[in-house]
């Protein structure tokens, strides 16, 4: 599982440094060091990390005044770019950057790299000052009003918390709500004092409830991303619970735990997928869900005209 974090350990902090490194300047045959500056110090660093603790994508926050972040050192390693992780890290600091106060965020991009930031939000503004001294970048800014989140296709978003408010009557008594949607990573949160039992924690059946609604939400954001249709029900589904749920339920699922291929619903056969879902208490891990979804393909009108 891809995991969002801030480099916390001298080791992934020499680690990130040389990341950023690698890909933001080794190319440009600038030495090492070069990737750092005066604002290391009064940043917030953020790293993409795989199960076995390696940096797969890199990012960095600071504030320019108490209303506005500036984004930069975003990279991602070669063999992980177009699956979305690129976006996944400018979600995090954006994330960041609001919890700073900042209303707005403001990057400095390359030619290369203004379609990946206007695809996530962000607008050109002015012409910003070169990099190492030849490169011709754009300052790009992106206001926080609500509508502009760090949410991947709000709409969408908005259409599954509809979804599960008209069609699934549970997740309104349990108070399931849409945390964060990455491109890759779900987050669904999930009201505690809705879900309590008599020891004070929440209902077993609540979170398994929780656990299957995230997978389910994931692989309805992902019908949306390939402009398919189809009815997702559960097939089977498992839970091994770890440690009882005490102050606050939420669910992740991420694309990549999803186990299976949607080509037989582009055929108009049902589609089986199994995905992994981690349930958190706070930012602690205590269950882990297996779910074996099936998307239905639409019902045919065979019903004739007279």
């Amino acid at each position: 599982m891809i995991t969002a974090k801030a480099p916390d350990t001298p080791e992934l902090l020499e680690a990130y440094f040389y990341f950023r490194w690698l890909h933001l300047r080794e190319p440009w045959n600038f030495p090492p060091g070069s990737e750092k500056d005066e604002y290391e110090q009064v940043s917030e660093h953020r790293i993409l990390i795989d199960e076995e603790q390696h940096i797969i994508a890199c990012g960095r926050v600071h504030l320019n005044t108490s209303e506005e972040a500036q984004i930069r050192h975003i990279a991602v390693a070669p063999e992980y770019r177009g699956q979305s992780y690129g976006q996944a890290i400018l979600a995090e600091l954006e994330q960041v950057a609001m919890d700073l106060g900042a209303v707005r965020a403001v990057t400095n991009s390359r030619e290369t790299s203004i379609a990946f930031f206007e695809s996530c939000g962000f607008e050109i503004e002015r012409e910003a000052p070169k990099e190492l001294g030849s490169l011709n970048r754009q300052q790009m800014v992106k206001r926080f009003d609500g509508k502009n989140s760090p949410l991947r296709h709000p709409d969408w978003c908005n259409e599954l918390q509809q979804t599960w408010e008209d069609t699934i009557p549970i997740s309104q008594h349990m108070g399931i709500k849409l945390k964060r949607y990455t491109g890759y990573r779900l987050e669904v949160a999930a009201s505690l004092n809705k879900n309590v039992n008599l020891h004070g924690t929440m209902f077993a059946g609540s979170v398994f409830s929780l656990a299957t609604l995230t997978g389910w939400g994931l692989i309805f954001l992902q019908l949306k991303r390939l402009q398919l249709e189809g009815e997702i029900v559960l097939g089977d589904g498992n839970i091994h619970y770890h440690k009882p749920v005490t102050l606050k339920p939420s669910a992740v699922a991420e694309l990549t735990s999803l186990e299976g291929s949607f080509t037989k619903l582009e055929k108009g056969k049902k589609c089986p997928l199994t995905l992994t879902v981690e349930v958190l208490d706070d930012t602690k891990p205590v269950a882990e869900f297996v779910g074996q979804y099936w998307i239905l393909p639409p019902k045919r009108n065979t019903n004739k005209k007279a």
